[in-house]
C-alpha cells in the first residue's frame, strides 16, 4: 500500500516499486484505501475475465430458457428496476 502523501513525494516511482512486489497497489489516503494502481496488462488481464464471466453467465441463461425478445418486457423491467433503485 501507498499513501497518497508518498505518491505525491515520490510519484510513479513509488507506483512502480510497489508494481514490482505485486499485481495491484492500493493508494491510501487518510489510512483508508482509497484507488488501486496496476499495469495495463494487469488491467487487460482482469478486464477479459470479466468478460469471459459475463459471456458465460449470458450463455447459460440462454440454455436455461431465461431470456426474452421482447423490448416492451426488456423497457418495462427497465422501469421497474429503476423505481424499486
Amino acid at each position: 500500500m501507498i499513501t497518497a502523501n508518498e505518491l505525491k513525494i515520490k510519484g510513479i516511482k513509488a507506483i512502480e516499486k510497489g508494481l514490482k512486489e505485486n499485481k495491484e497497489v492500493a493508494i491510501s489516503v487518510r489510512g483508508k484505501a482509497k484507488y488501486v494502481a496496476m499495469t495495463i496488462e494487469q488491467f487487460e488481464f482482469m478486464r477479459q475475465n470479466e468478460l469471459d464471466l459475463t459471456y458465460s453467465q449470458v450463455m447459460n441463461d440462454i440454455k436455461e430458457g431465461k431470456y426474452h425478445t421482447s423490448l416492451e418486457r426488456h423497457f418495462s423491467e427497465i422501469d421497474e428496476a429503476i423505481k424499486n433503485a
